[in-house]
């Protein structure tokens, strides 16, 4: 019994040994091509916590206040996202004329709409946060002292294509 496991395991450690190995795929300039990000169906909440707290970081550092999740925002940002992806153009207003205004009031947040901020893009929620912080106009919608809600979600399409929507509001 023990030479039939001996066999066994010796075969399988063999064929696996005989396995090419995966090399990743260069590009021109001989560098690893980037691998697609995928966003799982339980990464929701900690993408939105991890925006979140990366963007308190910002501010604290800029002296505004933090800001906390809300979910009319959270909710008027995924529609959003979903009807840019429907588009397929990344703009504010909706494919029914709607306005950001329109629909935050639509979500029943009871604040002001202060801003938003929208990507079409293939990269991280951070990669995204930190372009917009290298842009003075969306850079100030994340700093604004008068904030103090965010709504953030985004549409993934199959191909890999994130619509990420930031939205700020106060009371």
């Amino acid at each position: 019994m023990l030479r039939v496991f001996l066999y066994l395991f010796m075969s399988v450690f063999l064929v696996t040994a005989c396995a090419a190995p995966t090399t990743p795929t260069l590009g021109a300039d001989g560098k690893p091509l980037p691998q697609a990000y995928r966003i799982g169906s339980g990464q929701a909440g900690k993408i939105q916590f991890r925006i979140l707290d990366s963007i308190n970081a910002l501010r604290q550092a800029g002296a505004a206040g933090p800001l906390q999740l809300n979910a009319s925002l959270n909710a008027a940002a995924a529609t959003h996202s979903r009807d840019m992806s429907l588009q397929n153009r990344p703009w504010h207003f909706g494919s029914d004329g709607s306005s950001p205004i329109d629909r935050v009031q639509r979500a029943g947040y009871p604040g002001t709409m202060l801003g938003e901020n929208i990507s079409e893009t293939f990269e991280t929620e951070m990669e995204t946060l930190s372009a917009w912080m290298e842009q003075p106009d969306t850079r100030a919608i994340i700093m604004d002292h008068k904030a103090t809600n965010l709504g953030f979600s985004w549409h993934q399409e199959a191909n890999g294509k994130i619509w990420w929507t930031l939205i700020t509001g106060g009371a």
